[in-house]
């Protein structure tokens, strides 16, 4: 057997790649961070992505600019991350629907276990059940009379296939016992200013969206889904409270960047998320708009686990809620 040496040129280009390839990690970021939001603008992803982008600036050293690249549920958006180069400039911010695509598309465009590497979770928000500020009932036990006696008529309105809004609706139907007719829209701005000019009567929607709207009194809020009361909503009861025993919908969130994406470099984006998780204006900010700030699940073994137990969850629940895919 015969052994040649390599050339002296191909091992020095090589050891200079190499180099170059760490100081390019080593230097990260030298220059702009893109957050894509798979949603529209103006939504609560959106929102919370907005105040994270500015809180982890100051530790990476650059600017995170907020892309939104909404449509299909969130899956447009949540692939196009997952296509891109894995370099540590293009990071995803998703919730829950990160989850359930699996069991809501036929081919959603990802793997939620192998398409990427987890940073961390980041908030989890409560959502509310809300209606147009002239919707007849006033209370959720009212609200549950109501929707049976005219569940022909009465329209739900939701921000698409896979939303938050689309995965609490399903649960409230499922609550209610009644099937709602469902109106959906491309993001949660458009179904909002839908509700408020009264063109649908119900939606359910996270505290991020609709905490300003309910203190103005531009809707009427019935109930909020998490097990106990939001402080800044402390007047509105729970579900859990109202009759509906373990009714839960929180709406966690989390940070990914592509699968392959160099280690120091997912060291660094955890170290820019936990201290922004912890930024006191953030959680201010989050607090103010009904968010629970996960400041101890901001790393990506927390992430990783929580994906790992909800696709199966899921994908349980709309099995017995008779939910096809699309």
């Amino acid at each position: 057997m015969v052994f040649r040496a390599r050339p002296v040129s191909a091992l020095l280009a090589a050891a200079t790649f190499c180099c170059m390839a760490v100081a390019a990690q080593a230097a990260y970021p030298d220059h702009v961070v893109n957050m894509v939001v798979p949603f529209a603008a103006g939504g609560p992803t959106d929102n919370v992505a907005r105040s994270l982008a500015e809180a982890m600036r100051p530790t990476l050293g650059q600017t995170v600019i907020v892309e939104n690249k909404g449509g299909a549920g969130g899956t447009i958006g949540t692939t196009y991350v997952a296509r891109a180069e894995a370099d540590g400039y293009t990071v995803l911010l998703m919730h829950v629907g990160f989850s359930t695509a699996p069991s809501l598309y036929k081919n959603p465009g990802y793997d939620a276990l192998k398409s990427f590497e987890p940073i961390g979770l980041v908030v989890d928000v409560p959502m509310t059940v809300i209606a147009r500020d002239n919707f007849p009932p006033n209370t959720i036990q009212e609200l549950a009379k109501y929707v049976k006696d005219n569940k022909d008529s009465v329209t739900l309105a939701n921000a698409g296939i896979g939303a938050a809004s689309h995965l609490c609706g399903t649960m409230l139907s499922e609550a209610f016992g009644v099937q709602l007719l469902t109106v959906p829209y491309k993001g949660t701005a458009p179904a909002m200013n839908d509700l408020l000019g009264k063109q649908v009567d119900l939606m359910c929607d996270q505290t991020t969206n609709t905490t300003q709207q309910i203190a103005g009194k531009k809707v009427k809020a019935y109930a909020v889904t998490s097990l106990q009361r939001v402080p800044t909503l402390a007047n509105i009861p729970t579900m859990n409270e109202s009759g509906y025993k373990g009714f839960e919908v929180g709406i966690w969130h989390g940070m990914w960047v592509p699968k392959g994406t160099p280690k120091p470099v997912v060291d660094k984006l955890v170290q820019s998320l936990q201290a922004a998780v912890n930024d006191p204006k953030f959680q201010e900010r989050m607090g103010g708009l009904g968010a629970v700030v996960l400041t101890k699940e901001a790393n990506p073994k927390s992430l990783e686990d929580k994906v790992k137990q909800q696709v199966p969850q899921w994908a349980e629940l709309f099995k017995k809620a008779g939910v096809e895919k699309q």
